[in-house]
């Protein structure tokens, strides 16, 4: 899947939000919108998200402190249900079923080897894939230790990445000997852990969380068709309907009645889809002319049009407000 078919909870995205507004960072309308418009916020607008974040933090571990700074909330409503869990063995079952509804960036397993555990985080995006995977080992970590009351402890954490500062520093900071270069990012600790009570557990709630946990798994879901499209379009974003239909099997018309299903039309995912492409693109100064040509635009003045059309604003204006 690419980033264009999954999406985060808007939760996790003021977090990110509230990080920058510390370090006094003023992220701009247009990035920051997504996150309060809608309860979830696509990867790719999260994505730019990110990089205006790192590009400005002017600080290589600021994604470490981001995760060290997140809390139970900025999860959803994943983060209260392994709160209410009995054990720690029995919160990580839960992050592992559940953890799409907080973000679909990347993929928990737990890997039992002999003496030790490794929870290890598999990241499917590439925007600022160092800082989001710190980002992400931080707040795991730092929230075992608080659902824990402070018993947890690793033996390890392992990154698949080189170190962007000193080692002492990433120590430091995650309070745990770590590595890097590693193949894997992982929290290695002892299998006893597993059954550390948890300081929050209450078995009412979570089974009330985790019916409705499910419901919310169900509506993300629901959407794939759509995800579908959204890939096929983000590859080939001159692509019609008709050819988009016949890559996935079916007729343009019955693409249309499965679209109508998800409540969305095939015109707005590619509108949704084009203007987020454009924005990447001229964030990253690109030239307009360029632009227009990989999207499938007769020529610049038709995809300045159709980009006012979507965001109200030129493409030059768009760029200016980066600045």
């Amino acid at each position: 899947m690419t980033a264009d078919q999954r999406s985060v909870t808007f939760r996790f995205t003021q977090g990110i939000l509230q990080a920058a507004a510390r370090r006094g960072i003023a992220i701009p309308t247009q990035l920051s919108e997504p996150a309060q418009v809608d309860s979830r916020m696509p990867l790719s607008a999260q994505d730019a998200l990110w990089r205006y974040y790192c590009d400005h933090a002017n600080d290589p571990l600021c994604g470490l402190e981001l995760g060290l700074s997140l809390q139970v909330g900025h999860l959803d409503l994943v983060g209260m249900l392994l709160m209410s869990c009995e054990t720690l063995g029995e919160a990580l079952d839960q992050l592992l079923e559940y953890h799409p509804i907080v973000g679909e960036g990347g993929d928990f397993a737990l890997r039992h080897e002999g003496d030790h555990c490794h929870l290890v985080y598999d990241a499917h995006y590439h925007v600022c894939r160092r800082e989001r995977v710190e980002a992400v080992m931080a707040c795991v970590l730092n929230l075992a230790r608080w659902l824990s009351g402070g018993v947890f402890t690793v033996e390890m954490v392992s990154f698949a990445a080189s170190a962007a500062a000193p080692r002492e520093h990433y120590k430091a900071q995650l309070d745990a000997p770590v590595i890097f270069d590693a193949g894997e990012n992982a929290l290695v600790f002892a299998p006893g852990f597993l059954a550390t009570p948890l300081i929050q557990a209450n078995t009412e709630m979570r089974d009330h969380l985790r019916q409705l946990a499910e419901e919310v798994m169900t509506s993300i879901a629901h959407g794939e068709l759509s995800r579908q499209v959204q890939a096929l379009l983000r590859q080939h974003p001159h692509w019609g309907k008709e050819r988009v239909a016949e890559c996935l099997g079916m007729s343009g018309r019955h693409l249309v009645r499965r679209l109508q299903e998800e409540t969305v039309t095939f015109k707005l995912l590619r509108s949704t889809l084009l203007k987020t492409l454009a924005e990447e693109s001229l964030a990253e100064g690109v030239a307009v002319a360029d632009i227009a040509e990989r999207l499938g635009f007769s020529d610049e003045s038709a995809f300045a049009k159709a980009y006012k059309r979507w965001a109200g604003k030129t493409p030059s204006q768009f760029r200016n407000s980066l600045m």
